[in-house]
């Protein structure tokens, strides 16, 4: 009879239970470059918004020309996108810290992803919003409504209507960017899930 060898089991070395080191390096440093891009696109659309004021005179048909202002701060949904978008910056801010740091300490807590990757969730929502009602009333500047008599008014107010739509392009971008980084955080996440 033939006699039987043991056979040792195969060990895979190349299958990691999680990314490599370098890698995930490359995946901190792609973090933080997009969430300076969300810091630099939220400060864009703020200030575009911020600055965008016009003065023209109007004419008022018992006393003839008047001159009126307008600015953001006419518009309910211009000051929540300024909040919104401000909000935004601040937290790339702290959220840029927090992954330099986890640039230096590779090993630090799924925990602290879980919650950034909630937070970014919860951003967007408040982007997107500030973006839907922004847009909504551009939309009205510029073409009115008929139906309830409201005149456009993107006619007169030429470079403030050009600069309120500067900063809804801008923070377009911006929800965007936050697309993509809980898109690369849930990417991220999953290569790090052991694989049997």
């Amino acid at each position: 009879m033939a006699s039987m060898t043991s056979v040792a089991p195969v060990e895979y070395k190349n299958s990691p239970t999680s990314a490599p080191p370098a890698t995930s390096r490359q995946a901190a440093m792609a973090e933080v470059a997009l969430r300076v891009l969300l810091f630099v696109a939220s400060l864009t659309a703020v200030v575009l918004m911020v600055t965008s004021k016009q003065t023209e005179l109007i004419p008022f048909p018992p006393v003839g020309l008047v001159s009126n202002t307008s600015r953001f701060t006419d518009t309910p949904a211009f000051v929540y996108f300024v909040a919104a978008l401000s909000t935004a910056g601040l937290y790339s801010i702290i959220t840029t810290l927090l992954s330099i740091s986890a640039l230096s300490r590779p090993g630090y807590t799924k925990i602290l992803a879980l919650y950034i990757v909630a937070m970014d969730v919860v951003m967007l929502a408040i982007v997107a919003a500030a973006l839907g009602t922004a847009a909504g009333v551009a939309y009205v500047g510029i073409q009115g409504n008929s139906h309830t008599r409201w005149t456009k008014i993107c006619n007169i107010y030429d470079t403030f209507c050009q600069q309120a739509a500067g900063a809804i392009i801008v923070s377009s971008f911006a929800a965007t960017l936050l697309i993509l980084l809980i898109l690369h955080s849930v990417f991220t996440m999953y290569r790090k899930i052991p694989k049997y």
